[in-house]
């Protein structure tokens, strides 16, 4: 009987609904409250709107990465990408006219806008700005800048017609071989945090929606699909969710991106902890949360933990909704908590509110922004005798290696941007009026013309590599006479799908490049001239077997479209270098904390346990002293500035405490300095690292003998830890150490401060 009644009722309200559409009388999305809207879906159409249409490019043509499931060939990706509105977008979701629902456009988005330049029956180019990577902008310190750069990507996103840009990444860089470390931050979650806030403000500033991503733990690229990652709960809350739930509370996303993986044992996308508890009812968090793209896992138990919307979706995850709300496994008014989720999202996008996108963004505008922000993440590693900047005799350059002219301005896959040009080194030295050697140059240019005849043609899932080409001791001898200076560029590719290898040619300098960097120190240092290094890389390589050798060492990253132009701008003195590292550069990789189990996994299954616990980056080396090549927070300026008169407008933390220094450029050129605040807690049951980034800040740009104040506040959530035991943030009483400097290793001011009782801050379950 029961059955029956349910029948007659579901009849009822379709022949309801059926007279509404004929009447003209259904509810708006915008217009009436969602709730109405929903309440006028038809089962089908809720299934729909949380399952995307599956219209992007899925996977690279053949060979796909190992962490793919699924395969394509070419022209499976041609048919895909051919059907979205916003050519070469990731994908896109389902409208529903006649509720006023339209589809929304995502578009992959942490270097840049990625979509396809090229258009069927179309001559124009859609080309958009490439970006530094992440870890360049991190290496800036400098949120306003970042803000700055994640608003002109929002704008070109806005006006080639995206709703969401699949970005930041701000996954942890837990070890220097993760394969998308260039797409992320840092080693530290303070840094990652107000890195990632400050661009998705910038973002969402434009009108557009931005996604962090991936949540959380997505720390390698080796069998990422399935990897169970097995951490402490300490280690979870500091060190991996920090970052987010900063970026989270700071910045408000739209919306949160699920990982792959495992996280003890469950699949993020399936974890009602992950993404109800903690994301919505510890963080009060009021996006939505999309999968990452093919997470295909059992989508009733996604829509119960709390993922909203599958990407890039398939028919048969739409089927197999409706038959578990018919079948009773899934209530239906969970489906409707998630499709509510998505369309309060909706209601804010462009598309809704029709934007019309021109499909031409500020470009040029943008190049300009490209080019002063990849100099504020470029770091001065060594400067020996002030080689550095180069002065005015400096005219004539032996300009080596395939990266100065070639150069390697981003990563590939999801960070990759079709942009329309890449500034060699070369032009960039050409620019500033310096002459490379112009039978060099020849060399170079058709060496690697003939490369690349050889190699696959560049896209989104691969950048060919083009060996180094081998430079004879006796052309090295011919240039050191008749050049001022050599300048070496040392570059790697950066990319999505694989981790880096410990390999020479990839963490390891190949034998040719280290041969190289000592043949050329060694001709021009005979004949009293220097040698310059440039890094042109993604992450850390191995550097204590040569940093010694050249005069300078400047890591320039892959500074995005303008990078010839940046480095010359820093060679030559034009811009001050400031950029500092956001991670550790070890003496040796044994040294890395994960190294042991990095991507190791527990008798070949797919186990990855995170034994260093809440010990990753500098609170390994501070800790347990060992010394890095080059610390955390390390970075050289061609002047020199001087902290003093640390203040406190109170030691005690039951209040607001107020730091202040006064930071002075004692040098003879323009500058800014990155201030860092760590705080060393007291001795107490809980293991602690010795010292722990808590504040930062970036000067203004300072004149010499010019001074800036700045403020910190501390407040005593601040400096808490995370009590497993407890399911509890402690900051427990005692004496604090407040230790001011340039980096995690050099020190300047130091104050205590005091906390008089045991301050906690219960988790509820």
């Amino acid at each position: 009987m029961k059955t029956k009644i349910w029948l007659n009722i579901g009849v009822a309200i379709a022949v309801l609904k059926g007279l509404c559409a004929c009447s003209n009388q259904l509810p708006q999305l915008g217009k009436a409250p969602i709730k109405e809207v929903i309440e006028m879906m038809t089962l089908e159409e809720k299934a729909r709107i949380v399952v995307g249409t599956a219209k992007a490019c899925p996977l690279p043509p053949q060979p796909a990465p190992a962490a793919f499931k699924r395969k394509v060939s070419p022209a499976d990706y041609n048919t895909f990408q051919t059907k979205m509105k916003v050519c070469g977008a990731a994908g896109d979701s389902y409208a529903i006219s006649h509720l006023g629902i339209p589809s929304i456009i995502y578009a992959d988005g942490p270097a840049g806008v990625r979509i396809d330049p090229n258009r069927e029956n179309d001559e124009k180019r859609y080309y958009a700005t490439a970006f530094p990577i992440s870890t360049l902008l991190a290496a800036s310190w400098n949120t306003e800048l970042v803000k700055q750069v994640g608003r002109a990507m929002g704008s070109e996103a806005l006006e080639y017609g995206v709703d969401i840009l699949l970005a930041p990444g701000m996954n942890i860089q837990r070890n220097p071989l993760t394969g998308r470390n260039f797409e992320y931050y840092s080693e530290d979650p303070l840094l990652t945090g107000k890195m990632a806030a400050a661009m998705v403000s910038g973002i969402q500033l434009s009108g557009v929606g931005a996604s962090v991503k991936h949540f959380v733990a997505n720390n390698q690229e080796t069998f990422r699909n399935g990897i169970n990652v097995i951490v402490s709960e300490r280690a979870l809350r500091e060190i991996y969710l920090k970052g987010f739930e900063i970026a989270i509370k700071e910045s408000k996303p739209w919306t949160v991106m699920s990982s792959y993986n495992k996280v003890n044992g469950e699949y993020t996308s399936e974890s009602e902890k992950l993404l109800t508890e903690i994301l919505r009812n510890e963080w009060k968090y009021d996006g939505f949360v999309m999968t990452d793209w093919w997470a295909e896992r059992d989508p009733i138990i996604q829509m119960k933990a709390g993922n909203d919307l599958l990407m890039p979706g398939y028919e048969e995850q739409v089927q197999i909704i409706i038959d578990a709300v018919e079948s009773g496994r899934l209530d239906e008014s969970i489906l409707d908590r998630n499709v509510t989720n998505i369309l309060k999202i909706v209601e804010k996008t462009p598309s809704f509110n029709e934007y019309a996108y021109s499909d031409a963004p500020s470009l040029k505008e943008h190049a300009s922004l490209v080019r002063s922000a990849a100099t504020e993440g470029m770091v001065l590693l060594e400067n020996r005798n002030g080689v550095l900047p180069l002065n005015n005799d400096i005219k004539k350059v032996a300009l080596l290696g395939v990266g100065a002219y070639d150069i390697v301005v981003g990563g590939h896959g999801s960070g990759y941007v079709y942009c329309s040009h890449k500034s060699s080194l070369e032009q960039g030295l050409v620019e500033a009026g310096l002459q490379p050697d112009s039978n060099l140059a020849i060399t170079y240019a058709s060496y690697i013309s003939q490369q690349k005849e050889m190699l696959p043609e560049e896209n989104f899932w691969h950048i060919p590599t083009v060996p180094e080409l081998k430079i004879t001791r006796e052309e090295l001898d011919y240039l050191a006479n008749t050049c001022d200076i050599a300048i070496l560029t040392i570059c790697r590719k950066s990319g999505e799908g694989d981790d880096r290898k410990l390999e020479k040619g990839d963490y390891y300098l190949t034998d040719q490049e280290l041969q190289m960097i000592m043949d050329t120190s060694s001709a021009f240092k005979s004949r009293g001239k220097k040698t310059v290094v440039v890094l042109n890389i993604g992450g850390v390589v191995e550097m204590t077997n040569w940093s010694h050798i050249p005069d300078a060492i400047l890591l320039a990253w892959q500074p995005g479209q303008e990078a010839g132009y940046s480095i010359t701008d820093i060679l030559t003195g034009r811009e001050n270098p400031s950029g500092k590292l956001p991670m550790t550069f070890p003496r040796r990789y044994e040294d890395v904390p994960s190294s042991t189990y990095f991507p190791f996994m527990v008798n070949d299954s797919s186990i990855v346990k995170y034994e260093e616990d809440i010990y990753v980056g500098y609170r390994h080396y501070n800790t347990h002293c060992i010394a890095p090549l080059y610390e955390f927070g390390y970075g050289l300026s061609y002047t020199e500035f001087e902290y003093s008169d640390l203040k406190f407008n109170t030691r005690n933390l039951a209040d607001t405490i107020i730091i202040s220094v006064n930071v002075k450029n004692v040098g003879n050129r323009a500058g800014k300095e990155v201030v860092q605040v760590y705080v060393s807690a007291p001795v107490s049951n809980i293991d602690k690292p010795t010292e722990e980034l808590r504040k930062f800040s970036k000067t203004q740009l300072l004149q010499p003998g010019e001074s800036e104040v700045l403020s910190f506040y501390l407040i005593a959530e601040d400096l808490a830890s995370y009590n497993d035991k407890k399911s509890a943030w402690l900051t427990e009483p005692g004496v604090y150490q407040v230790k001011i400097g340039s980096s995690s290793r050099r020190i300047y001011l130091q104050g205590e401060i005091e906390n008089k009782m045991n301050v906690m801050r219960k988790i509820k379950h």
